[in-house]
């Protein structure tokens, strides 16, 4: 599933470096507490991307909820998401992947994809799933 939460009125709050780390760590230490399959993430200064699988009997929505209530209470900036957000189902995961790396290159954040810290598309990051 692809999976998009935006900020309220797309405040560029990832738009510094600290915060768009928490942004990805949360995403880590959610998948801790709810294991699913995470394929790839984009955290842009203000939306974030997740192609992921969630297994029975785990909720989409506990997992964001979880997710996006960790976010705010580490960054202590007062609630800042907005309530909702987007789920699709791709027709095809790599381009849903590519789709979300591609993001900060079509933003000009980054002219490869490689240079964007905040994506997993930057190779830094651990997008295996969790270790079982």
């Amino acid at each position: 599933m692809l999976i998009t939460t935006n900020t309220q009125n797309r405040r560029k709050i990832f738009a510094d470096p600290t915060y768009a780390k928490e942004a990805v760590d949360s995403l880590y230490r959610t998948q801790q507490l709810y294991p699913f399959l995470l394929f790839g993430f984009v955290v842009m200064p203000d939306h974030c991307h997740f192609l992921l699988k969630v297994p029975e009997p785990l909720k989409i929505s506990t997992m964001m909820r979880t997710y996006k209530y960790g976010v705010t209470f580490n960054l202590g900036i007062g609630a800042f998401w907005q309530s909702r957000f987007h789920i699709r189902v791709p027709d095809h995961g790599w381009k849903a992947l590519e789709y979300i790396h591609l993001n900060p290159v079509r933003a000009g954040l980054c002219e490869m994809i490689e240079q964007y810290p905040w994506s997993s598309g930057s190779g830094k990051w651990d997008i295996t799933g969790l270790d079982t």
